[in-house]
């Protein structure tokens, strides 16, 4: 088919022409809708006056199904949690199986999740799958990871299913093994044939092709946004959604750059709906509510976070109801989608056929799989198209919806989001003209694949333990590392014995040697938990003990990334793990004692003596040999991903150690390796800005991070202290500003002046500065920045026994290290 011929043919198959002189059909009313409140045995209303039967006994339910399923009430619901569905639960405790009767035809269907204790059955120990009529829509789905990587105590996941045979919906539910299952609560309601589903002969643009969404495809709704407008809740069928009860939510935090535009809303406009875009398309105020492009901006973009390995569907929504734009021409725009031009000269007035006529558009995208269906960015954009010379150079957008296309093994189901860790703060809001402003800063977070670890250190070093407590090892899904196992459920009796990777230790033991657990023991604290001093072998070892606390997010993943990491690489300047205990559901680390704390204590607490110059590079070279030995210095790449002033311990005789592996991701082979593709994990102030923006893992991530902790090093400052003007809030930035503007002594702490030698000065703040630069590529390798502080050390050497530092430079020159000169860093590009 030839370009012309294909422009033609979608022109008169997907975007047929629109008169606004069409009548528009009626409102669309749901001939099925099933509400059930799992758990419960009387009928129950909603806040929207929506009335749910309860399932116990119902007519969906089996008989006879006590020993598989039981009704239960959660623990507790806060103010943020409905009663209904979410106060009671069924528990599944095997495959369980829902049976509708319902017409023919595509169906939402709606589990309602809360994330809580039922009687004894804790969610943060479920892992289940759910089918719907051959579909899968979940598996090894855990609502409590779910839960809290959302940061949505109750939620909902909705689907699209089209029924076809026998008029029979079967939801079935199948828990883990060792595990259960639960759901809160069930909704079923029809929906339009032709809502999504357009005819198997309708195909939709993907790119430069044609793609044919059949009735035989299930769909799950991700994103369903009122653009530039507020929040639009569930209705009945008298209200804008027509009887789907459809929630918009606003697109606030989806908004992605500096300038977010403007915020438009005009009531009392009649929109005028056609036959080609219905009633039920999206309620009024979809349409009447809109995010325009402001004068200065350049584009307005979005960002959202997709499963990979799935093909998804678009659906952008149009109506010019302002009164500027009224005729063709005067508005037209560009839509790229994931750096892609989808729709390279939209007119909405065009598509439409005049103003306050509401148009929608569907687009297919593909995202490629990461291995494990793991999350990555989709990003939209749209800009002006110049080429057309409109009266404004301008776009607008009203709503989105973004659904997920099932696989062809007929599943939607993706990898279980993971917990963040050391979010940082939102970025705050400023408004310009009735618009929001910048959306959370760094929505950060997330993300060690513990999939990879588990299967690599379950099949190769850990044994089941005969009597292993179920529940355990459904919460945890991991082994003692020993090959030698107790038969008791609550202690072990290892004591001594030395597995191929490191020591186990007994509770008993640990607790001996911190006199069980004593407070006066403690040494730390962290997102993991405490650090205690203990004694172990009759007092003659002094070693580090860190408790994972109960409540913690961070467990299990850290846990094992932590041993994975440090069993495979051994350096004089990476903290030494001695053992661990998993004894009576403890995670404990036992590792070499550091007797004078971290790199911080030294920067920032006046109970301790600061450190001179000469110690701070010694420093500062010992844990950047650590770093360099982690990225090349065996098969495969590892990022440490947390690097900070608090995780380079410092031992008796101040020897620099990198510590705490838990964010550490392992890349291939260091021949080949590039970057790795995750959710954004670390701590504010120290995250790379291409990290941040791309979720591209690289080395130079690490790099960065480390340059921070040089510029703590030198100006006793934090990585983020908001205490200070606005412009020195991030020390990153401030340091750019001061060498930029050639102010460095304004960086230097006042415990280290009249210390430093100008050419030590000199190559220190180059090589800190060339590793804070915004671009990775700018950034110099950790075996630079180990060259360039030893040469630091070296001309301070040289300045302090009196030689010449200019000879001193000279010399080291032509021992191959280079000296970065301070008008390097000058250059506007480190902005």
């Amino acid at each position: 088919m030839s370009s012309i011929s294909l422009y033609l043919f979608i022109l008169l198959h997907i975007f047929p022409t629109t008169k606004a002189a069409t009548a528009s059909p009626p409102a669309y009313t749901a001939p099925d809708l099933i509400l059930l409140n799992c758990g419960e045995s009387s009928k129950l209303n909603d806040t929207s006056r929506r009335s749910w039967d309860g399932d116990d006994r119902s007519i969906y339910v089996p008989y006879n199904t006590a020993n598989i399923s039981s009704a239960s009430t959660a623990s507790y619901t806060g103010p943020s949690v409905l009663q209904v569905p979410y106060k009671t639960a069924r528990v599944f405790r095997s495959s369980f199986r829902y049976t509708f009767r319902v017409s023919t035809g595509p169906k939402f269907i709606r589990l309602y999740f809360y994330s809580d204790v039922y009687s004894h059955y804790n969610t943060s120990e479920s892992f289940f799958s759910v089918t719907a009529n051959g579909f899968t829509l979940l598996s090894n789905f855990s609502a409590f990871l779910y839960s809290r990587s959302s940061s949505q105590p109750s939620f909902i996941r909705e689907f699209v299913i089209n029924v076809q045979k026998y008029s029979r919906l079967d939801l079935q539910f199948s828990p883990n093994p060792y595990s259960f299952a639960f759901v809160n609560g069930i909704e079923i309601v029809s929906i339009p044939d032709e809502l999504y589903f357009r005819g198997n002969d309708v195909p939709i643009k993907y790119m430069n092709q044609l793609y044919y969404l059949t009735n035989d495809t299930a769909l799950e709704t991700l994103y369903r946004l009122n653009v530039g407008g507020s929040r639009v809740e569930i209705e009945d069928d008298s209200g804008p959604d027509r009887g789907m009860f459809r929630a918009w939510s606003p697109d606030d935090d989806y908004m992605y750059g500096g300038d977010f535009g403007w915020t438009l809303h005009l009531e009392n406009v009649e929109i005028k709906y056609t036959p080609a875009t219905p009633r039920y398309s999206a309620p009024e105020i979809v349409y009447t509510s809109a995010r325009e492009m402001a004068n200065t901006s350049i584009s307005l973009d979005w960002r959202f976070r997709i499963d990979s390995g799935f093909y998804y569907l678009l659906r952008f929504h149009f109506c010019e109801f302002t009164l500027d734009v009224r005729l063709q021409n005067q508005r037209v725009f560009t839509i790229n989608i994931n750096n892609q031009t989808t729709e390279l000269d939209s007119d909405v007035i065009t598509w439409a056929g005049g103003p306050d006529i509401p148009i929608f558009r569907d687009y297919i995208t593909w995202v490629p799989d990461d291995g494990h269906h793991g999350k990555q960015d989709l990003r939209i954009s749209l800009y002006p198209y110049r080429e057309s010379r409109p009266q404004y150079y301008s776009a607008l957008l009203n709503g989105l919806e973004m659904l997920k296309l099932s696989d062809p093994k007929g599943s939607l189901a993706a990898a279980n989001p993971e917990l963040a860790a050391d979010s940082p703060p939102p970025a705050k809001k400023k408004t310009r003209r009735s618009s929001v402003t910048y959306a959370v800063i760094g929505s950060v977070i997330a993300v060690l694949t513990v999939v990879a670890a588990l299967s690599y250190l379950v099949s190769r070093r850990w044994r089941k333990v005969e009597g292993f407590s179920a529940s355990y090892a459904a919460r945890s899904s991991w082994l003692p590392l020993s090959s030698t196992a107790s038969t008791s459920t609550t202690s072990t009796t290892r004591s001594g014995v030395v597995s191929d990777l490191c020591r186990y230790f007994s509770l008993n033991e640990i607790k001996d040697a911190t006199h069980s657990f004593d407070e006066s023991y403690i040494i730390g604290k962290g997102g993991f938990g405490n650090v205690y001093r203990g004694l172990l072998d009759d007092g003659a070892t002094t070693v580090a003990i860190k408790r994972l606390k109960q409540s913690s997010n961070q467990g299990v993943r850290e846990f094992l990334t932590e041993i994975e990491m440090l069993s495979k690489v051994r350096h004089v300047h990476l903290v030494s793990l001695i053992g661990y205990c998993d004894d009576n559901e403890e995670m404990i680390l036992v590792y070499d004692y550091m007797a004078h704390g971290t790199l911080r204590d030294h920067l920032s607490n006046r109970e301790n003596s600061p450190l001179n110059w000469k110690q701070c590079l010694q420093i500062c070279i010992g844990a950047a040999t650590g770093l360099h030995h982690l990225h090349t210095g065996s098969e495969h790449a590892i990022i440490h991903r947390d690097v900070k002033s608090t995780n380079i311990l410092l031992d008796e005789n101040w020897v620099a150690k990198i510590s705490d592996f838990g964010l550490s991701k392992m890349g291939q082979s260091n021949e080949s390796f590039t970057h790795i593709s995750t959710d954004v994990k670390g701590t504010f102030g120290y995250l790379d800005p291409k990290y941040l923006s791309t979720h591209q893992l690289t080395r130079k991530s690490d790099v960065y991070a480390f340059g921070v902790v040089l510029f703590e090093v030198l100006s006793g400052r934090p990585a983020v202290d908001v205490r200070l003007e606005e412009e020195q809030h991030s020390l990153a930035g401030w340091a750019r500003c001061c060498i930029r503007e050639g102010k460095v002594d304004g960086l230097i702490d006042l415990n280290l002046m009249g210390q430093i030698s100008d050419a030590c000065l000199k190559v220190f703040v180059g090589i800190a500065g060339r590793c804070v630069h915004i671009q990775p590529m700018e950034r110099p390798t950790m075996a630079d920045v180990v060259t360039s502080l030893e040469l630091a050390l070296a001309l301070q050497q040289t300045a302090e026994e009196g030689a010449d530092d200019e000879y001193g430079g000279r010399t080291y020159c032509d021992q191959r290290l280079t000296v970065i000169s301070m008008d390097a860093m000058h250059k506007p590009s480190i902005t």
